[in-house]
């Protein structure tokens, strides 16, 4: 068998094992879904609150953002900080020892952590959809336009992850990515439309994934005339399939190099240097 394939079907192994602990392990569980429990909460508490200039639930159009902020966030911010933690207590060197063993970390770590983000958002979206107006749940093609968008923005934001993992010397570093990333979900249009920034600002928006996710989880669960809120007027699925996959393509092809280049600079004397710091600092 190619020895990539066999490296990417020892990843889907391995995340399958890797999703059952977590999933079976109380502390990990509850870390998980503690934010889908909590959006639940906020979008009940703004059912009866509008979308300005309209009489649209802002709740319901909230929880359409919320669905693509969740896989930029989940994407992005767990992949890296599993990385970062995994690169200093010597797992990743482990699995650099094994032919292809790289790869199939990579493919282990995004099949968990996309398994996680889907049931998080399932979390909050079913119990939502019985206590707000205004969604097209009824709609085949809205739910086929969800997966496809869902599944684009898993292959953007999972190798993204991954690359900020690569590079992040240490995981209290997390901040030098966290407050970029919250920026960007600002300038991204999740909670209000982003017509109201400077039209510099909008064009910032525009560039990221993240806008494009947003967009289109609304695209698929909020009725056609909600698309005049838009900056464009329309749902733009065209340039949300365009945006995405260009992403997608980028990272997918960086990830693995990148990933590759921080494997080779890793040894057991770094690994034990960086542990002995860690017990240093927690002495």
């Amino acid at each position: 068998m190619n020895p990539t394939l066999s490296a990417v079907r020892a990843g889907l192994i391995r995340g399958r094992i890797e999703l059952r602990q977590t999933l079976t392990t109380p502390q990990d569980l509850f870390s998980h879904v503690l934010p889908s429990v909590i959006y639940v909460a906020v979008m009940f508490f703004t059912r009866g609150s509008t979308l300005p200039g309209t009489d649209f639930s802002l709740g319901s159009r909230t929880l359409a953002s919320l669905i693509g902020m969740t896989v930029a966030f989940s994407g992005v911010m767990t992949m890296m900080m599993t990385l970062a933690v995994e690169r200093e207590d010597g797992t990743l060197l482990r699995a650099k020892a094994v032919p292809g063993g790289t790869v199939g970390y990579l493919v282990g770590k995004m099949v968990m952590v996309a398994a996680m983000t889907l049931i998080n958002i399932l979390i909050f979206l079913v119990p939502s959809v019985f206590f707000l107006d205004g969604l097209a749940i009824g709609s085949v093609s809205g739910w086929l336009t969800l997966l496809w968008v869902l599944a684009l923005g898993l292959v953007t934001m999972l190798p993204l992850g991954a690359i900020f993992g690569a590079v992040l010397t240490h995981p209290r570093n997390a901040g030098l990515v966290t407050l970029p990333l919250m920026g960007v979900i600002a300038l991204s249009g999740v909670f209000y439309p982003i017509d109201g920034y400077p039209g510099w600002l909008q064009t910032i928006g525009h560039l990221f994934p993240v806008y494009w996710l947003a967009l289109g989880t609304r695209a698929a669960l909020l009725p056609d005339s909600m698309a005049a809120v838009e900056s464009a007027g329309s749902w733009q699925h065209l340039e949300t399939l365009g945006v995405l996959s260009a992403w997608a393509v980028v990272t997918l092809i960086a990830a693995p190099i990148v990933l590759r280049r921080m494997a080779r600079r890793e040894s057991g004397s770094t690994v034990a240097v960086r542990r002995e710091r860690a017990l240093q600092r927690a002495a």
